[in-house]
């Protein structure tokens, strides 16, 4: 079972930057799809990027094309997010996940970070 930590959040001001990372642990790690998503408050778990195991294939909401950059340390298994042009409405706790190769579902979830652009 791989295990997920996440750190860099914090608070920015609109427009700001900020870098989200996602270390993660434990046998097999690598053969995971490591995702980013999101919760506001009063608001759903919304998906906000995805990486591939090679870290060559990404997708992300359009919500935040453009703006945010999500990238792959094979070696080390750290998993970025690089976020630029921040919203207030990109504020939400920002949660690190993970699902097994060829799987549908995201089964291992990091504690979340929280992440607060000002206006």
């Amino acid at each position: 079972q791989v295990q997920l930590v996440e750190s860099g959040g914090g608070l920015v001001q609109d427009g700001g930057s900020l870098r989200l990372s996602c270390a993660a642990s434990g046998r097999y790690a690598s053969n995971y799809v490591i995702g980013w998503f999101r919760q506001a408050p009063g608001k759903e778990r919304e998906f906000v990027t995805a990486i591939d195991l090679s870290g060559r294939n990404t997708h992300y909401a359009d919500s935040v094309k453009g703006r945010f950059t999500i990238s792959r340390d094979i070696v080390r298994n750290t998993v970025s997010l690089q976020m630029n042009s921040l919203k207030p409405e990109d504020t939400a706790v920002y949660y690190c996940a993970a699902k097994f190769r060829g799987s549908e579902e995201y089964t291992v979830w990091g504690q979340g970070t929280q992440v607060t652009v000002g206006s």
